[in-house]
């Protein structure tokens, strides 16, 4: 693995260790979502997971259509750049795809059963980088439902502003559930 790649996965990493251990510190009110409509803590922890999930599985099935992919430029780094601000911004709140929301039931499993799957999913995450073909680097890898194409780079500063961005999140639903 590259060292810019490394440093990703690294901080993707930290990000996810400080949420797991916020989700897991709410003890049994994880399971509990903060008013009618809204995730739990766990429901946030499912997601993010599906998401890794699903941002694996499509980076594994595009290097193996490496004669496809175009290659990344101007326009995908301007909007790789909007992704990140948007999700910055404090005020700023997105609906999940329906899909990804979809895969997200009332219902999840406990802290306990969900931090070993992320672990399994973060491992393979760290095989692929490991087995990443330098030629792809400049090459768009993943497709984000709203701003399209991102080469292997954006797609792990936007995987871990999406952490961060649920981060957030988790820390609102912890001051109503902990009242």
């Amino acid at each position: 693995m590259n060292h810019r790649l490394h440093l990703r996965l690294e901080q993707l990493e930290q990000a996810t260790t400080r949420l797991l251990d916020l989700a897991q510190s709410l003890g049994d009110q994880a399971q509990v979502a903060p008013g009618p409509g809204q995730w739990s803590a766990a429901q946030v922890v499912q997601h993010l997971l599906v998401s890794e999930t699903g941002i694996g599985q499509y980076i594994d099935k595009k290097i193996q259509q490496e004669e496809e992919l175009g290659k990344s430029g101007f326009l995908t780094f301007v909007r790789s750049r909007l992704l990140r601000a948007a999700l910055r911004l404090p005020f700023l709140r997105f609906k999940a795809p329906k899909y990804l929301a979809a895969l997200t039931p009332d219902q999840v499993p406990p802290l306990a059963e969900l931090r070993p799957e992320w672990d399994r999913v973060r491992r393979q995450l760290e095989r692929t980088l490991n087995e990443f073909p330098s030629k792809l680097l400049d090459r768009d890898i993943f497709k984000h439902p709203r701003s399209g194409m991102l080469n292997i780079y954006q797609t792990l500063d936007f995987m871990v502003d999406h952490v961060l961005h649920h981060q957030k999140q988790l820390e609102r639903i912890a001051k109503v559930v902990r009242r």
